[in-house]
C-alpha cells in the first residue's frame, strides 16, 4: 500500500514539473514573438540576414583617350588560369574534369603562360581542390585563352576578371600612368592621370540584393533590388597622338645615341597652352610596371636650367626699360663682389652688343643687365612668369622649384639660369607669353571628361590667360633675338645647329653645370644640363618645343638634331610654313574614321584625297590605320590602312624618312632599328617580302 501511495505521489510531481516547464515555454514564445529584441539581438533582422544575398556589381573604370578619340588605357576582359585536381570532379572516366596527365599538361602550359614547366607541376601536385596557375595564368588575354583551350587539357579552366590594358606600351607612360590590382579585386590609380584623376575613372558600383534558400537560389516572389554600376568617366587628353609618335622616336633615338642620366622632350600648342605631346627617358611599359623612377620629369624633376633663362631675364630688362640693344660692353670676365664670373668660351668675344649678348649667350652681358634691374625687380618678374610656384596641371607629384636669391653674386648667377631651380612645365609656362604677345597662359593635359553612361561632357577645357606679363613691344624685341641666335649670321650665334630649312624656328639654348650631392658643380666632361626651348614659325607660333637632357654624353649640337627632325615632321604633318601658299587649301582634307569599314569603299574615297595611299595585306577590312581620325591630310600625305589579313608584303620604304617608317612599323607591329638619321637607303626587309613580325626591320638612314 505504501509503495502505490510513492508511485502515485512521484506522477503527481512528475504532472506538476510538465505543466511548470510548459508555462515558461509558453510565457518565452509569447515574449519572442511579441518583442523586436531577444537578448540584445534583433531577431527580424537576424532571419533577413541570414537569408538575404547582396552582391556587388563593379563599375567599368573609365578610358583615357587622346585628342582624337584614341584609347590610351582602357578596360578589357582577362582570364586566370585554374586546374582542378580533385578526382572527384570526373564522373566519366571518357570525359575526364580533373587533371589526368600532369607532366604534359605543365609542359604544354608551360610557354603560353610564361612559367616554367617545374613551378607548374609543383602547383598540379598540391593536396587541393584546385589550384590558381600564378602568376603567369592571372590576367591572361583572350587570345591566349583560345591557345589554351586548343590544347584540350582536361581539368584546365578560367575564372573571367578584367584588368588595365595600354594598348601603346611606353606611350606618353609617364602622362597617362598606371594602376593596380587590390586584394578585392578593385583597380586604383598610382600615377599619372590614373591617379590624378582616380575617383572620376573608378565610377560606382552597384549591387543586387535578393533572398535565397538554403542551396543559395533566389526564392521566388520575394523582394528583389538591382542597383546597377556607373561607369567611371572618361578622360580626353590633350595628347596629339601623332606628335607623340615623332617624340617617342626622336627621344629613342637621342637615348640610343646620346646615353643622357634623364631628358625630356615637350611639344605644346603655342596659342592655347594644351601639351600635345611630351616623350622621356627613362620610360616604362604600364601593362609591365618596369619603372625605374616614379617622378614625372615633365612636373617633378628641378634643375638648374641655365641661358634658356636668358630669354626672361632680357625680358625683365627690356620691360623696366634698361635694355639698349647697340649698346656696348666688355664681354669675358666680370667681377661680382669676391667672385670671377666668366663666358662659357672663358675668354669672351672682345667688346659686343647686348643684342650680341642674347645670340652669343653671354653670362657677363646677362649679369650687366640684372645689375641694372636689381635683385626685387628680378625676382619679382621670375615670380610672375610662375617661377617658384606650382603651374596647377593636371599631373601628381608637382614641384615648384626655387627661385630666392638676395646678394649680388646670386643675382648675377640667377640671370643666366644658375642658382634656381625650375621644372620643364614652368620653362613651357613662361614661354607662352613669348607666343601670344606678353599674355602667358595655363598649360593643360586635360582635354574634357565625358559621362559614358549618358554622353554628357562634365568638363571642357579651354585656353585659361594668366595675365600680360610684357608689352607687345617687348615681346617684338625678344622673339627678333630669338630668331638671331638660331638662324642670324657669324661664327658664335649658339643656335644655329636648331635652324631647319621646313620653316623659321625661333629660341633659345641653355647649358647649366650640374650640382653634385655635397652642393658643389661637377666638372666631368659630360656633367651638363643641356636644352632648348623655342617657337615656331616664327611670325605665328604654333608649336612651342623644348627639349632638355641631363648628362647627355654630346653637345648640343645633338639636342639640335633632334629638335629640327621633330619640327620638320610636325611641319609636315600638320602643313606648317612660314608661307602658307593661299591655294594649299583647296587640297586639304580631315581624314575619316575607316576601321571596321569595307576596303574598296574606303580606297576609291582616300584616292580623291591623297597619292600616296598605303594598303597593308590583301583583307577586305580595315582593323587600323594611320595618320588618325580628324587629321589633316594633303594630296602628298601617305596613308596607311591595315586589313584584316593574316600576311602582309613590305613596301618599298626607300626613300622615305624615318617618322614613316615607324609609322609603318607601328600599326604593322613589328620592331625597328635605326641606323642614323634621315631618310632610308637601305632597309632589311625586301619590297613585296612577306613580314615576319619575330625579326626586327633594320634601315639605314641618310639626312637629305
Amino acid at each position: 500500500m505504501k509503495k502505490q501511495a510513492t508511485q502515485v505521489e512521484f506522477k503527481y510531481i512528475y504532472f506538476i514539473l510538465l505543466v511548470f516547464l510548459f508555462v515558461i515555454i509558453s510565457i518565452r514564445a509569447v515574449y519572442i514573438s511579441s518583442s523586436k529584441k531577444v537578448d540584445g539581438v534583433d531577431i527580424k533582422a537576424f532571419a533577413e540576414n541570414r537569408n538575404t544575398k547582396k552582391t556587388v556589381i563593379s563599375a567599368n573604370r573609365g578610358s583615357i583617350l587622346d585628342a582624337n578619340g584614341e584609347k590610351l588605357a582602357r578596360n578589357v576582359t582577362s582570364y586566370t588560369v585554374i586546374a582542378f585536381l580533385d578526382q572527384s570532379r570526373t564522373t566519366k572516366k571518357n570525359n575526364p574534369q580533373h587533371v589526368v596527365e600532369k607532366d604534359r599538361t605543365a609542359e604544354e602550359l608551360a610557354p603560353l603562360i610564361n612559367m616554367s614547366k617545374e613551378t607548374i607541376l609543383n602547383l598540379l601536385n598540391k593536396k587541393l581542390y584546385q589550384v590558381e596557375l600564378g602568376p603567369g595564368g592571372r590576367d591572361i588575354t583572350e587570345l591566349t585563352k583560345q591557345n589554351i583551350e586548343a590544347l584540350d587539357l582536361p581539368g584546365i579552366g578560367f575564372i573571367k576578371g578584367s584588368k588595365r590594358d595600354y594598348p601603346n606600351s611606353k606611350f606618353a607612360s609617364y602622362i597617362i600612368g598606371y594602376t593596380k590590382k587590390n586584394d578585392d579585386g578593385t583597380i586604383h590609380g598610382e600615377l599619372g592621370i590614373e591617379k590624378f584623376y582616380n575617383d572620376q575613372l573608378k565610377g560606382i558600383d552597384g549591387y543586387k540584393e535578393y533572398q535565397r534558400d538554403r542551396q543559395g537560389y533566389q526564392i521566388p516572389d520575394t523582394p528583389y533590388m538591382e542597383i546597377p554600376a556607373q561607369s567611371g568617366m572618361d578622360i580626353y587628353l590633350t595628347i596629339d597622338s601623332n606628335i607623340q609618335i615623332f617624340l617617342e622616336n626622336a627621344m629613342e633615338k637621342l637615348v640610343e645615341e646620346r646615353s643622357p642620366d634623364w631628358a625630356l622632350l615637350t611639344v605644346v600648342d603655342a596659342k592655347s597652352g594644351a601639351i600635345v605631346g611630351s616623350a622621356t627617358s627613362p620610360n616604362f611599359d604600364p601593362n609591365k610596371r618596369d619603372l625605374k623612377t616614379y617622378i614625372n620629369p615633365l612636373t617633378s624633376y628641378t634643375y638648374e636650367p641655365g641661358s634658356t633663362m636668358k630669354i626672361f631675364s632680357f625680358m625683365t630688362a627690356i620691360e623696366h626699360g634698361v635694355f639698349k640693344g647697340e649698346e656696348k660692353f666688355k664681354s669675358g670676365t666680370i667681377k661680382v663682389a669676391d667672385a670671377t664670373l666668366k663666358d662659357a668660351n672663358g675668354v669672351g668675344w672682345g667688346n659686343i652688343t647686348f643684342d650680341q649678348a642674347f645670340t652669343h649667350s653671354s653670362n657677363v652681358g646677362a649679369t650687366l643687365l640684372g645689375q641694372k634691374v636689381g635683385v626685387t625687380k628680378l625676382k619679382n618678374y621670375y615670380n610672375q612668369l610662375g617661377f617658384g610656384k606650382k603651374t596647377g596641371i593636371e599631373l601628381s607629384g608637382e614641384l615648384s622649384g626655387i627661385v630666392n636669391f638676395r646678394y649680388e653674386v646670386e643675382l648675377a648667377n640667377a640671370t643666366f639660369g644658375q642658382g634656381i631651380t625650375v621644372t620643364p612645365i614652368q620653362m613651357l609656362q613662361a614661354m607662352t607669353a613669348v607666343t601670344n604677345n606678353g599674355v602667358m597662359l595655363k598649360p593643360y593635359i586635360i582635354d574634357k571628361i565625358v559621362n559614358p553612361n549618358n554622353n554628357e561632357i562634365v568638363y571642357d577645357n579651354e585656353r585659361t590667360e594668366l595675365g600680360v606679363v610684357a608689352k607687345p613691344e617687348t615681346i617684338t624685341k625678344i622673339k627678333d633675338l630669338m630668331d638671331q641666335t638660331v638662324n642670324g649670321e657669324g661664327p658664335n650665334i649658339t643656335g644655329r645647329p636648331f635652324k631647319t630649312d621646313a620653316l623659321t624656328v625661333i629660341g633659345k639654348t641653355g647649358t647649366a653645370q650640374v650640382v653634385g650631392k655635397d652642393g658643389k658643380y661637377k666638372t666631368g666632361k659630360y656633367d651638363y644640363v643641356r636644352s632648348f626651348i623655342g617657337a615656331f614659325p616664327k611670325e605665328q607660333p604654333e608649336y612651342i618645343v623644348y627639349i632638355v637632357a641631363h648628362q647627355l654624353k654630346g653637345n648640343n649640337s645633338n639636342l639640335g638634331t633632334i629638335v629640327k627632325e621633330i619640327v620638320e615632321n610636325i611641319s609636315k604633318n600638320k602643313y606648317l610654313s612660314d608661307d602658307v601658299d593661299p591655294g594649299i587649301k583647296d587640297n586639304q582634307h580631315i581624314i575619316d574614321n575607316y576601321i571596321n569599314k569595307e576596303l574598296t569603299q574606303s580606297v576609291s574615297i582616300l584616292n580623291e584625297q591623297t597619292n600616296n595611299l598605303i594598303i597593308l595585306g590583301d583583307g577586305n577590312y580595315i582593323i587600323d590605320q594611320y595618320p588618325k581620325t580628324n587629321t589633316k591630310i594633303y594630296k602628298d600625305s601617305k596613308v596607311f590602312l591595315l586589313t584584316n589579313s593574316e600576311t602582309i608584303k613590305m613596301p618599298n620604304i626607300i626613300g622615305w624618312p624615318s617618322s614613316e617608317v615607324a609609322n609603318l612599323c607601328k600599326i604593322i607591329g613589328i620592331k625597328h632599328q635605326f641606323n642614323n638619321y634621315g631618310y632610308v637607303t637601305k632597309s632589311s626587309f625586301e619590297k613585296d617580302e612577306l613580314i615576319n613580325k619575330e625579326k626586327t626591320l633594320i634601315i639605314d638612314l641618310m639626312p637629305k
